[in-house]
């Protein structure tokens, strides 16, 4: 508590061996600093301040906290981005439930995560952000050969680029005078998913406030060029330009809140065939950089205006079950009809897209708000009754795919195209079971979103 004596708290830390300890209210729950070795050093043991004192005189308050749902990676973002050491842990009452440091989340990397980090939040130009974004291609290269698996690598990839972007966002920021608005950047696409590979190009784009209708071009061209810098200097950085123009640059996708709703709910309302396309990579939106409620607020939206939109619903089924595992009848795998890349399986279009598809679409209908495609798997399972056994199976398999594609990409990094294409002859029988195992897995999530959705 506040009152405590830190001769008390310190015989606390030594009797129990640990390098920090939480201050909490009179009644124990609710968390209001922490205090560490490393105040005892700066704040106790160089000013020499009595033991007598009270904890909430030296101890460091407004602490960050997060939810338990919070994935490591988020965590990883959030302590790299501040240069914090520890975060707290709260439920929705803000009870104080655990505490998690920095050295708990990079053990769980084989690499230096913390000097890469710590690199980018201290660089002051581009050219550090570039090299920045060597090393990350560099080590997660580097962890790929080592045979780290897919869902931390992925995660690993996502945390660095997500850091690397922030800070690109930041510098750009103090270069433009802009409105003094609530606004906030949000990721879209596998970037949104946290699913970004080797080979990635960008999706963002920009949610701002806006009470006036008369107002919202204006602020959007005060917004656009701004915008254009950070797309541009991404591209420097090795994020290329989205060919499809899906970024936060471009005036269609700088939007204030209002027009966000009424861009979804035309999708939602007139589910045409480009509607469908543009769901399927807007819809996968987080936040990255600035007010977060924006996003939030667009989620919570969008998840009650899906919910009971039936015709969407089922249009969304419908296009989920448009690429088929390529499983065949006489032989283990049929291919497509690429002339440039004969005998070979996209391992994105029919590998990774049923899973994500399908995720996307029970996450829609059961008001699951993450955005990974596991997490929606594992958050829709609460309502379908997949049993325990089936997702993680899915989970598993939608990873292993994930896997052979990074594999792959690695092996034919910098050459022209066909980095998600393998030729199933050219892996060894063992990949070749399990790939097969996964796409049984696959054509099962589509069998049930069939038995759902009656098509």
């Amino acid at each position: 508590m506040l009152d405590t004596p830190l001769r008390e708290a310190l015989a606390i830390m030594d009797r129990r061996r640990i390098g920090s300890i939480i201050v909490v209210d009179e009644h124990g729950k609710m968390p209001l600093g922490i205090f560490t070795l490393r105040d005892v050093l700066h704040r106790v043991a160089l000013p020499q301040v009595s033991l007598d004192e009270p904890i909430a005189s030296v101890m460091t308050g407004g602490v960050i906290t997060v939810k338990p749902h919070t994935t490591a990676y988020e965590a990883a973002v959030i302590m790299a981005r501040r240069g914090l050491r520890h975060l707290l842990v709260v439920d929705d009452a803000a009870h104080l439930v655990s505490i998690v440091s920095q050295n708990d989340l990079f053990a769980l990397q084989r690499t230096s995560l913390k000097d890469v980090s710590n690199d980018i939040r201290q660089a002051r130009d581009l050219p550090t952000l570039q090299a920045c974004a060597r090393d990350i291609q560099r080590i997660a290269l580097t962890l790929l050969t080592q045979g780290m698996a897919a869902e931390p690598l992925t995660q690993f990839i996502s945390t660095l680029n997500d850091l690397l972007t922030l800070r690109v966002i930041e510098l750009t920021h103090d270069e433009f005078d802009l409105p003094q608005i609530q606004w906030c950047w949000i990721a879209l696409g596998s970037e949104g998913r946290y699913e970004q590979t080797l080979c990635t190009d960008q999706d963002n784009g920009i949610i701002f406030e806006c009470e006036s209708e008369t107002a919202t071009e204006a602020l959007r061209q005060r917004f656009l060029p701004f915008a254009q810098a950070v797309n541009n200097k991404l591209d420097a950085c090795g994020f290329p330009l989205c060919k499809g123009g899906i970024m936060a640059g471009n005036p269609q996708w700088c939007l204030s809140l209002p027009e966000w709703r009424a861009r979804f709910r035309g999708w939602i309302e007139h589910p045409q065939p480009k509607a469908l396309l543009n769901a399927a990579i807007f819809f996968d939106f987080r936040p990255l950089y600035g007010d977060e409620a924006l996003s939030e607020s667009l989620r919570s939206w969008l998840l009650d205006e899906t919910r009971n939109a039936q015709l969407f619903l089922r249009l969304m089924a419908e296009n989920a079950l448009q690429c088929a595992p390529p499983l065949g009848l006489i032989r283990d795998f049929i291919f497509d009809s690429s002339k440039e890349f004969p005998n070979t399986i996209d391992l994105k279009m029919y590998g990774s897209r049923p899973f994500v598809d399908a995720a996307r679409l029970l996450s829609l209908t059961h008001g699951v708000r993450q955005t990974s495609t596991a997490q929606r798997l594992l958050g829709a399972s609460q309502s379908v009754n997949f049993g325990g056994d089936d997702v993680a199976a899915m989970v598993d398999s939608f990873y292993y795919i994930q896997s052979l594609r990074l594999r792959h990409q690695h092996q034919v990094l910098g050459e022209h195209g066909g980095g998600n294409r393998i030729n199933p002859d050219l892996l060894n029988e063992l990949d070749r079971h399990i790939l097969k195992e996964a796409f049984k897995q696959a054509r099962k999530l589509q069998s049930r979103l069939r038995l759902d959705y009656r098509l």
